[in-house]
């Protein structure tokens, strides 16, 4: 009698435990193959950038009078392309999946699917390199989140009825982390963006997919560009005793500088939304494209692009230092471009800023290359954090593009201090704000609404 009742209960447990098993298995599925969508898309979208900015590169250095038309002109086709096909896939990205992580409840599924769908992708990637062909100082790692998060949100929606119910919440926050790690082939970076930008969740509910999408998408990417630095291995041997005085002084400086940009961004959104005839927009948007060309033509043409090239050349080259117009004129071409309301993010060019006002600061204390390259460094860490109030993400992330393991403790310092003083301008992050708004703007519409344009716009 015993023998017989054990054998059913160890059928049972059998029976249970197959059916996780088979549970966890097809949960993990739509893991996969998001990740593996996500990879490809990234490297397409990273490949498309980087000739788009070549382009933009070739007509300043061929014909740069042709900028004063070819900018205006891609200025607003980008915002147009925005406005007629998907106003929310303007700006970063970022804001947009926090606010989907927000609202990701069965009450407001029909908002997180008018900033996560398939439209979103493919008007992101037009509007942004339109903007970048055109000189814009903008950059692809925030569409790339906004984009890996649609393809995750989309997969779950194609999923049958029958499938095993996985997360909204989940899927989106590891949507955005690998596409995080596929933009700027960075998991460790991915990994901690989530923790600490996206999520209030206990990262053990979703670390089996989070870690294994991560995975996907950044090998994916690997084995189509191989396995590069998103810049490089700078010089940083023979640091002098006192660079840390040096890096909390830049950081404090950067950091400052970061959330100053950010603030200014922010309150010209604010005075943009109380536009009311679109000529008002057109008029704008002319303005800011033409007092970019000018800037760039008539001072200094390191105001164009995202700011990768910037950093390559303060790290790479013995030209260290930087003459003081440029930390201005990187600080000054996001506000042009980000404000406009085309598609593009401030991650690289954040990091630009960074970096040039890390240059400049080296040539003023005369520093030796490899002490200049630990403040450019820690410049980038602290003028992103200013920005984003990650710190650690921000550290990480130029940890993993440099494979410097061995100023952890620097770019770590750099981002705490940053953070700190960024508090004298701003509580809370440049995404944070943006993140608010859209979920504002969202709650003013009905749900269902088909029409999603309006003439007066409450975020750009």
């Amino acid at each position: 009698m015993l023998k017989s009742i054990r054998k059913q209960l160890k059928a049972i447990f059998d029976n249970i435990r197959n059916e996780r098993l088979k549970n966890n298995f097809l949960q993990a599925i739509p893991f996969w193959i998001a990740s593996l969508i996500t990879g490809l898309i990234a490297v397409l979208y990273a490949k498309m950038f980087a000739y788009a900015e070549k382009g933009s590169s070739y007509i300043f250095h061929h014909r740069a009078w042709l900028l004063f038309i070819v900018t205006p002109v891609c200025f607003l086709i980008a915002r147009w392309l925005i406005i007629k096909f998907s106003p929310y896939a303007r700006g970063s990205g970022i804001p947009q999946v926090m606010a989907s992580i927000e609202l990701a409840t069965p009450r407001y599924i029909d908002k997180v699917n008018k900033l996560l769908n398939v439209r979103v992708i493919v008007v992101k990637m037009i509007s942004s390199l339109v903007v970048i062909f055109g000189g814009g100082v903008i950059g692809r790692e925030g569409p790339t989140i906004q984009i890996a998060g649609s393809v995750f949100h989309t997969v779950n929606r194609l999923l049958p009825a029958w499938w095993p119910k996985i997360s909204k919440k989940n899927m989106i926050m590891t949507g955005a982390a690998a596409g995080l790690a596929a933009a700027f082939n960075t998991p460790l970076g991915g990994i901690v963006f989530a923790v600490e930008e996206l999520t209030k969740t206990h990262i053990s509910y979703f670390k089996t997919a989070l870690f294994t999408a991560i995975i996907i998408a950044g090998l994916t990417a690997q084995a189509l560009l191989g396995p590069y630095l998103y810049l490089g291995y700078p010089n940083i041997s023979g640091l002098s005793s006192y660079i840390f005085v040096w890096v909390i002084v830049i950081a404090a400086v950067a950091g400052l500088a970061g959330s100053t940009m950010a603030k200014c961004i922010l309150a010209l959104m604010r005075w943009k939304s109380s536009f009311k005839f679109n000529w008002q927009h057109i008029l704008y948007i002319l303005v800011c494209s033409l007092c970019l060309v000018t800037l760039g033509y008539f001072i200094d043409a390191s105001i164009f692009g995202s700011g990768k090239g910037l950093m390559a050349h303060s790290l790479f080259t013995n030209e260290k230092y930087s003459a003081v117009q440029e930390p201005l004129l990187r600080i000054a071409g996001p506000i042009l471009s980000f404000t406009t309301g085309a598609a593009g993010g401030v991650f690289a060019p954040a990091l630009g800023c960074g970096a040039s006002i890390g240059s400049y600061m080296s040539g003023l204390l005369h520093l030796s290359n490899a002490d200049s390259n630990i403040i450019i460094l820690s410049g980038m860490v602290a003028f992103l954090t200013g920005v984003t109030r990650s710190p650690f993400t921000s550290a990480i992330l130029v940890l993993e593009m440099t494979d410097r393991h061995n100023v952890i403790f620097h770019l770590m310092i750099a981002g705490m201090t940053a953070s700190l003083v960024s508090m004298l301008i701003d509580r809370h992050s440049f995404y944070d704000r943006l993140k608010v708004q859209y979920i504002h703007e969202l709650h003013q519409q009905p749900f269902n609404s088909p029409k999603e344009n309006t003439t007066k716009e409450t975020i750009d």
